[in-house]
């Protein structure tokens, strides 16, 4: 069995090299402020779910759908805060030693930066093509409902644009091709690694 203690002392660094390598304890209130947010999407998902609950009888199709399609917006976007604060923290701050427990999230035994990279970018897809998908279901009042921005703000109207649906498409086509992109170079880069491995001794 390891003994830690001597392990530390095997890896004692110099001063310097040991202040650079403890920056990046700097890191932790970013993670930690992460939670916070974390804490802010709860509320707001308790929020929209009490706003579909109370007008579960006097809304439409429609709008109980853009709701729900808020709250896996909420979902999703919470979903990518854990991956950032729990796989950011174990890539670029300190272990988590979570290794053995029941609850660790099957990703985690194999990330790192790269890893990380993708499944956040695809997290960013995800996103995008759920709001994309609410300004397509949108989209339906641009005809029969005059523009928000031409009228008062107590009156019914439409969110969305030609010109608003087109960029947010192009957008989002670039999402999936930044993606396509780092996958590929990852890819590239584990062949690489592969043909040339380091030398252990």
């Amino acid at each position: 069995m390891r003994n830690p203690t001597s392990d530390t002392e095997a890896f004692r660094l110099n001063p310097l090299p040991a202040l650079i390598f403890s920056s990046r304890w700097l890191q932790l209130p970013l993670y930690l402020g992460l939670i916070v947010a974390q804490a802010v999407y709860v509320v707001l998902f308790v929020k929209e779910l009490w706003h579909l609950l109370h007008g579960a009888f006097s809304f439409k199709e429609q709008d109980v759908m853009l709701i729900v399609l808020g709250l896996i917006d909420v979902v999703m976007i919470s979903n990518l805060l854990v991956m950032v604060i729990v796989g950011g923290y174990e890539t670029f701050v300190s272990r988590l030693r979570l290794e053995g427990h029941p609850d660790q999230p099957e990703w985690l035994s194999h990330v790192n930066a790269s890893v990380l990279k993708v499944k956040l970018a695809m997290a960013i897809i995800g996103i995008s093509s759920i709001h994309l998908l609410k300004t397509f279901i949108e989209a339906g009042n641009m005809g029969a409902l005059p523009s928000c921005a031409s009228v008062a703000a107590d009156i019914a109207c439409s969110r969305v644009s030609e010109t608003g649906i087109m960029w947010q498409t192009l957008i989002h086509l670039a999402f999936i091709a930044s993606a396509i992109g780092i996958a590929y170079t990852d890819k590239l880069m584990n062949a690489l690694a592969a043909q040339h491995p380091r030398d252990e001794h």
